[in-house]
């Protein structure tokens, strides 16, 4: 089970969106890079990374502020946000990103993500975000009539090495991981999937770690570590201990 920190980037500072509303951000931190060491300093051994700007504009926007945190990073890092052709795909996987997370193309050209995985294993992940269920694209703008296990099924065997699934109306909220929803996606496929959207205190933490849950890969945390709802030591060595 790994707890990957997340640093949003709108207009190149660490940000959190409210329900995914772009006039809805807080600024955490101006310096990306910092906060990628401060993460890596508090033990975290992946970090998720997303090009806010570039999920609503179709093309990477935050390319300098990302750059800036691999050079200040030794742990992997995965990215999503405006990934949408092999171009984008290879050119940072080549800068030193992990895993590229791939989301609007899923749906819109689930052949490419499929291309993908061929072209580079273990390096791809889908991203799911949905709203009451149905996946949103174009940086959550737009809600589709498409289920988020419609959605992972299509790649049951294409070897995508993760699902993020985001539930948007809790994210950025505090309200709680929607751990029965990631479930039943976790259950439905092989695919690993990590939990993404409201993660609030300890006891999501305490949640992750029961029997039901077992078969997720991992949860993401946002605004729960940058207001200090969510102390990372604490976390870790919960997590960690879990796994022992």
């Amino acid at each position: 089970m790994i707890l990957f920190p997340a640093i949003d980037l709108k207009d190149g500072q660490c940000v959190r969106l409210k329900q995914g509303e772009m006039d809805r951000a807080t600024v955490f931190n101006d310096d990306p890079s910092a906060q990628a060491r401060s993460f890596e300093a508090q033990g975290f051994e992946y970090l998720h990374i997303v090009d806010l700007n570039g999920a609503f504009e179709g093309k990477p926007v935050n390319a300098s502020a990302v750059e800036a945190i691999l050079a200040a990073i030794e742990i992997p890092a995965q990215l999503g946000g405006g990934i949408r052709d092999m171009a984008t795909i290879e050119a940072w996987l080549e800068k030193g990103i992990s895993r590229v997370i791939l989301g609007t193309v899923a749906v819109s050209e689930p052949a490419l993500v499929i291309e993908a995985c061929k072209a580079f294993p273990g390096q791809i992940a889908v991203g799911i975000d949905a709203r009451d269920g149905k996946v949103a694209v174009e940086g959550w703008a737009e809600t589709s009539e498409m289920t988020a296990i419609d959605l992972a099924s299509v790649f049951e065997f294409a070897g995508v090495a993760a699902i993020i699934y985001t539930d948007i109306d809790r994210d950025g909220v505090l309200t709680g991981l929607n751990l029965d929803a990631t479930a039943e996606l976790a259950n439905a496929v092989s695919i690993p999937v990590i939990a993404s959207g409201g993660l609030a205190s300890m006891e999501d933490i305490r949640q992750l770690v029961r029997p039901d849950y077992a078969m997720l890969a991992g949860a993401i945390s946002g605004r729960a570590l940058y207001d200090g709802r969510l102390d990372a030591v604490e976390a870790l060595a919960l997590l960690r201990g879990a796994q022992a």
